[in-house]
């Protein structure tokens, strides 16, 4: 069964290429090309799982994951980052809902192991063949 998907990526290229991948697997996506955005966007289309950039105009990644982790609602969002800048990884150290930390370029295998592992994680043992 596939899950919902958002994407938070000003590169259209990229949101593209993560799009392509996921679609396939049955996961239904949609993009946001910044942090205001995707704000407005996670209450109205409910994700699973947000996949973001870290630098982008606005807001950037890491304001908008203080935001999603004070947010009663949102709080629980499992997130993946993605960053050029491997230093920006120790800054989302402390937030429980980033689950993966991919720096770029990455392999889009990785990309898709994080997503696997965590609804893999979230349906728990009895949904495995």
């Amino acid at each position: 069964m596939g899950k919902k998907i958002l994407i938070v990526d000003d590169d259209p290229d990229n949101a593209g290429m993560l799009r392509c991948a996921l679609e396939p697997l049955g996961h239904w996506v949609k993009v946001c090309s910044n942090g205001r955005e995707a704000v407005q966007t996670l209450r109205s289309y409910k994700p699973d799982l947000m996949i973001m950039e870290v630098m982008m105009p606005g807001m950037d990644g890491y304001s908008l994951t203080t935001q999603v982790s004070e947010d009663a609602e949102l709080g629980s969002l499992p997130i993946i980052v993605m960053s050029s800048l491997e230093v920006s990884r120790r800054m989302f150290e402390r937030f429980p809902q980033v689950i993966a930390f991919l720096r770029k370029p990455f392999e889009t295998n990785d990309l898709l192991k994080a997503v696997k592992a965590e609804f893999e994680k979230s349906e728990g043992p009895a949904a495995k063949p």
